[in-house]
């Protein structure tokens, strides 16, 4: 039986992921009917794809979850544990690969260098999305085994109630380094990308000052929108990870389910909170969902005059 604490942790990120199915399904929707009426744009291929990925990883950590909550016994001793593992993974380093190749194509389409690294990658922005899926087929051929010796191990050993993964501490910290390098290289990438996108905006301001212009050109303003999506997607990617790390430190006191369901609950706000950032974000995505806000207005109107 879950106490009040752990039902309101527990339905607050059952509603965070009902938000982001919702969120993420509308970006896919409208990318997927814009590929049947026109060929799929390089960005909405990424999008596309960002959003499904999302949503499947969504399902999965409230799978696991739930699981975990009602049912952990259960849950280690059957192959679900090892299937879970397994799409979690794939889908974690997609979603941070598709997440990367948008920031990386707002940093191209609106940073402005002169040096000839930037504009041979600019001339070539196409080809930089196949680069980020060779990428992250590699982090998949390094990970999975890693992953795959780790629920090995794990099936092998003896359980521990106080210790549910019966390793040491640095061996443990070790396989999840392991696990994780594909994440690591390309939220990096993030982080380098957002750098030099304020470095861009800077620069552009200096220019700007000394020809005593105004600030609010058009360069300027999506210099800003886009630090503000590369910003937040840093930010709610840094609690992700932070929700990992509490989920893990559960497996030390198994007893306490709100440990737990707290690192549930803070894990569960990065893909539902960075799709809606998008929405807003994107003009296309923003006038849609507007249109269909206004839609679902009329249709409650209608409705509530046929009950009167």
């Amino acid at each position: 039986m879950l106490s009040i604490l752990e039902g309101i942790f527990l339905f607050a990120a059952i509603m965070e992921s009902i938000l982001g199915v919702l969120g993420n399904g509308f970006i896919a929707l409208m990318y997927c009917i814009g590929c049947v009426k026109k060929k799929l744009s390089m960005l909405g291929f990424i999008l596309t794809g960002l959003a499904i990925s999302r949503i499947c990883l969504i399902w999965i950590i409230i799978i696991n979850g739930l699981m975990h909550v009602f049912s952990d016994n259960m849950y280690y001793f059957s192959n679900l544990f090892e299937y879970l593992s397994y799409l979690w993974v794939i889908l974690n380093h997609s979603s941070i690969c598709f997440a990367t190749g948008l920031n990386i194509f707002f940093f191209l389409k609106i940073a402005n260098f002169s040096h000839y690294i930037f504009l041979w990658l600019k001339s070539r922005i196409n080809r930089i999305l196949p680069l980020l899926m060779g990428s992250l087929l590699i982090s998949w051929v390094i990970t999975i085994p890693q992953l795959a010796k780790s629920i090995n191990d794990e099936k092998m050993k003896p359980r521990n109630i106080t210790w549910q993964f019966n390793m040491q501490i640095s061996d443990f910290f070790v396989q999840q380094v392991a696990i994780n390098l594909g994440i690591v290289f390309f939220f990096t990438l993030s982080l380098i990308t957002c750098f030099l996108l304020i470095v861009s905006l800077w620069r552009h301001k200096r220019q700007m000052q000394f020809n005593a212009t105004g600030f609010r050109d058009p360069s300027t303003e999506a210099h800003v929108k886009a630090m503000k999506v590369l910003i937040t997607f840093i930010i709610l990617f840094i609690l992700y990870f932070v929700g990992y790390a509490i989920e893990i430190s559960y497996f030390t006191v198994p007893e306490n389910k709100l440990l737990f369901i707290s690192g549930m609950t803070t894990t569960a706000i990065y893909p539902c909170g960075h799709s809606f950032i998008l929405i807003l974000g994107n003009s296309r995505l923003k006038q849609a969902s507007l249109r269909v806000m206004l839609k679902l207005k009329c249709c409650e109107k209608e409705e509530n005059l046929r009950a009167t």
